[in-house]
């Protein structure tokens, strides 16, 4: 619904591989610093000891709105001085309990053993998938290519429409499918049980209050051994008679549920405020992280929440959520942004925070480093990454880099000479990414149409000593992907598309531009893409591609041509081939609900030693022959061709 008004406004040739690159450092190596002295005794965030207390400041929060919209139409608006500048002190940086992954992965994650929400998954020998509204499984087990089971992703009292399905993770015989309910008005969470034969029945669906989470490159969902995490936004109404009616609350779904059922699993004193002051006129938000715990087979819930403004981004480590917050202040007669970033152990121990200034474009640009280093690329006047605030990313480029001992209760800012200026690009969207020793940007056509620019430069910028490094390309810059211990960085150029691999040990230069002539990324999002590695030197790659020309937001409404394949061989790429959709035998599937590809329809997936493309409602199997893939068969998994699977009775029978 929403997102739909949203995206409104977005508006077989092989070339030989080229080397070129300018690898001169654009600055000289530089020691960053710490933030401020280390103090004697570490300072905490100060939670709110009573829901009196709490209530008596957002009531203030409240009278300060209203000051401050009197003072700015009179034209006397006045916030306060800069933040103090005493030193911060060390807290301790704790390690979450990392369970071992047990299944294969087909998701292309930030990090080993966080996985991430999406649209398919591996249980044992079935494939999983969220598609349009329904889950499916398809048995991969010995050399079977079969579909098992359906069901609907949402309960059988439940009216779809004007709610997203958006993302799905499995933890051991689970199944959680993530959605958006503007109907029911909050994040909706569908469990779902799965055998050992794949059949899927419904178990029960729980709503989280929130505001939408969506982002156009964000996910929702992480899950950590059996923890699953949520970040969501929850704009509060300072002057609502009971501001608690908007706060981190639960409820079990069923035919005739009231608001009044939910119940609140945040205490007053799992509730933080910030130590600075912030522009209460723009909107007040609780940065809200809810930690579900699997293990049971329940949906036990706790959440904590910080006070801020709405601009945000957040990041998950193995470690700990980050929650990045920005918004406006007037400091005399500008409007200044102002930026906190929070951290959230997963351990359940209490946050910290440190004063920042400007904004991460998305999740790819922090970097929690085994150093004890938080790294985190930064422009100045970006707002945060919600809905599609990542792809409108501008203002001057930083690069922050701060010991995690660092952070503190919020009141001391980060010094200023923990940030590096950066070279700012030229172009229109921006795309960064952590790889190895170093961080990459640089810009691209992204949702927009293809741009035809002839050449671009890739920033590599070594994120613990500060050098810079300029790599040309003879395309833009849509997607920045970690292939082993190097890079490989995709574009297009007009209607052709680029693959160039970026050697990172040494000097970072372009070892090969592959060009894929008259064709388009299929998929923006970062799961469409996959590397699997062979060996240190070589693996196969795999993206979805489309007809050359094709806008970036068409993903949304269309379904990829194909899976192109790449073989890496010591950062050279030879085309094995593709594995193509059959869009002419597509038949009405009687689509109820999610009927926009929001989160993607197509992946390359590398699983069980077998090569598969998911091509919307196709699964089409190859094998590689003397370095080219052939098809070997497809099936077609919609609903039409399968039963739906019964709901799942709590004694362990299916009705």
């Amino acid at each position: 619904m929403k997102r739909l008004a949203v995206v409104a406004v977005v508006t077989l040739v092989m070339l030989g591989c080229t080397a070129s690159g300018d690898h001169t450092p654009v600055t000289g190596p530089v020691t960053v610093q710490a933030a401020g002295k280390k103090a004697d005794a570490p300072k905490e965030m100060k939670a709110f000891v009573s829901e009196q207390e709490l209530k008596d400041y957002l009531h203030e929060l409240a009278e300060r709105a209203k000051r401050e919209q009197r003072a700015r139409i009179s034209g006397v608006v006045s916030m306060g001085g800069p933040l103090p500048s005493a030193a911060p002190v060390a807290k301790e940086a704790t390690s979450a309990d990392m369970a071992s992954v047990a299944n294969e992965s087909v998701t292309n994650v930030q990090h080993a053993g966080v996985d991430e929400g999406g649209i398919v998954k591996v249980h044992g020998d079935q494939l999983v998938v969220l598609r349009r509204g329904r889950l499916f499984t398809v048995e991969i087990g010995g050399d079977e290519l079969t579909p098992i089971s359906m069901v609907d992703a949402y309960g059988p009292d439940i009216d779809p429409r004007g709610t997203w399905y958006d993302e799905m993770l499995v933890s051991q015989n689970t199944v959680v499918v993530i959605g958006y309910s503007y109907e029911r008005g909050g994040t909706e969470v569908g469990m779902f049980h799965i055998d050992g034969a794949g059949k899927l029945a419904f178990r029960a669906t729980y709503h989280l209050r929130s505001n939408d989470y969506y982002s156009s490159r964000n996910y929702a969902g992480r899950l950590i051994g059996n923890k699953l995490i949520f970040y969501s936004p929850l704009y509060v109404n300072p002057w609502s008679e009971d501001p608690f009616q908007s706060f981190p609350a639960v409820r079990k779904w069923h035919k005739g549920a009231t608001p009044g059922e939910f119940k609140r699993i945040e205490p007053a004193a799992r509730a933080y405020r910030p130590a600075y002051p912030f522009d209460v006129a723009y909107g007040t938000a609780l940065h809200t992280v809810t930690t579900c715990d699997l293990s049971s087979g329940d949906f036990d819930c706790t959440a904590t929440s910080v006070v801020g403004p709405p601009g945000r981004v957040f990041y998950v480590s193995p470690r700990a959520v980050y929650v990045w917050v920005t918004g406006g202040a007037y400091v005399g007669e500008k409007m200044r942004a102002r930026s906190m970033v929070y951290r959230m152990p997963l351990d359940g121990s209490s946050p910290s925070a440190v004063g920042v200034s400007g904004s991460p474009v998305d999740q790819f640009s922090f970097l929690e480093s085994e150093d004890g280093y938080l790294n985190v690329l930064v422009r100045s006047n970006d707002v945060g990454d919600g809905m599609w605030g990542a792809e409108n990313s501008r203002g001057g480029v930083k690069l922050l880099r701060m010991p995690v001992s660092s952070f503190s209760d919020g009141s001391e800012p980060v010094d200023e000479s923990s940030y590096l200026k950066l070279p700012t690009p030229g172009g229109y969207t921006f795309e960064n990414r952590f790889v190895g020793d170093y961080l990459l940007y640089g810009t691209g056509s992204g949702w927009g149409y293809p741009q035809a620019r002839g050449k671009a430069t890739l920033y590599a910028v070594r994120w613990a000593s500060g050098d810079v490094h300029r790599v040309p390309l003879a395309h833009g810059i849509d997607r920045i992907e970690q292939m082993g211990s190097d890079a490989v960085v995709v574009g297009v150029d007009g209607a052709d598309l680029h693959f160039s691999a970026v050697r990172l040990e040494g000097t970072p230069q372009e070892v090969c531009d592959y060009v894929r002539k008259n064709a388009s990324q299929g998929e923006m999002r970062s799961h469409g893409f996959f590397y699997k590695p062979q060996d240190r030197d070589s693996g196969m790659l795999g993206l979805p591609i489309s007809v050359p020309g094709r806008p970036g937001y068409y993903n949304l409404f269309q379904n990829s041509a194909a899976i192109l394949f790449l073989r890496n061989r010591g950062l050279r790429f030879e085309e094995v081939g593709e594995l193509g959709a059959q869009p002419e035998k597509a038949k009405d599937d009687g689509c109820r609900a999610s009927c926009v590809d929001w989160y993607g329809n197509a992946q390359p997936l590398f699983v069980h030693g077998r090569v598969i493309a998911l091509l919307g409602y196709e699964l089409v199997e190859g094998e590689v022959e003397d370095g080219v893939i052939h098809e070997t068969r497809r099936v077609n998994y919609a609903p039409r061709n399968l039963t739906a699977s019964r709901e799942w009775d709590e004694s362990g029978v299916p009705n």
